[in-house]
């Protein structure tokens, strides 16, 4: 198992699930829930096995030593077997912030997403708040699916802000909606 530098505890459970650093054996998995739910991503076209090969060889291996990665990636785990992956993106080191990033199988997408997002925002809060001492993580989803919002506020997330526009799908151009989560046990200042 690769190993995150930045991180001194690199696998987190909730009960049957767990993030691990992200597998090289699951990219393939990965690639092929990108590719069925590209809609709600940021991908503009399907991924080949290449392309995914090339991505984890370029920028996922070279992640796992730096000293503040831009982002940190899990597979999503529920009894030992990858069911999603995401983590932390867009990580600022300087105003320490992340934004969440969660994909799930496209059949649990369809038929049991709240108990898996739940879980997973759980287990990433961990990471983010125990493990690096962020002070805000949040995130950022294209207004296609609104069954996201009652979940992350179920999980203490507060709306945000609404992005205009932000994206041309289907004929339309759509808001992206962002939802929050500070640290409660970070200090307001930095030392």
């Amino acid at each position: 198992m690769s190993t995150y530098k930045v991180l001194n505890k690199q696998i987190h459970y909730e009960g049957d699930f767990s993030l691990v650093p992200i597998r090289m054996q699951d990219r393939y998995a990965i690639m092929q829930w990108r590719n069925e739910q590209i809609y709600h991503l940021r991908q503009h076209k399907p991924l080949t096995k290449a392309d995914q090969d090339t991505y984890f060889e370029n920028v996922v291996s070279k992640l796992f030593n730096q000293e503040k990665p831009v982002q940190i990636l899990f597979s999503f785990l529920e009894n030992d077997q990858c069911i999603g992956y995401g983590g932390l993106v867009h990580i600022n080191w300087i105003n320490n912030n992340a934004e969440i990033s969660f994909l799930l199988d496209t059949d649990l997408e369809k038929t049991n997403f709240d108990f898996h997002y739940s879980n997973f925002l759980k287990l990433i809060e961990k990471v983010a708040f125990d493990e690096l001492n962020l002070h805000k993580i949040n995130t950022y989803a294209f207004d296609l699916r609104p069954f996201l919002y009652p979940i992350l506020e179920k999980n203490k997330f507060e709306f945000e802000a609404r992005l205009k526009e932000q994206i041309y799908f289907e004929g339309n151009y759509i808001d992206a909606v962002l939802h929050r989560l500070i640290n409660p046990n970070h200090k307001k200042t930095k030392s």
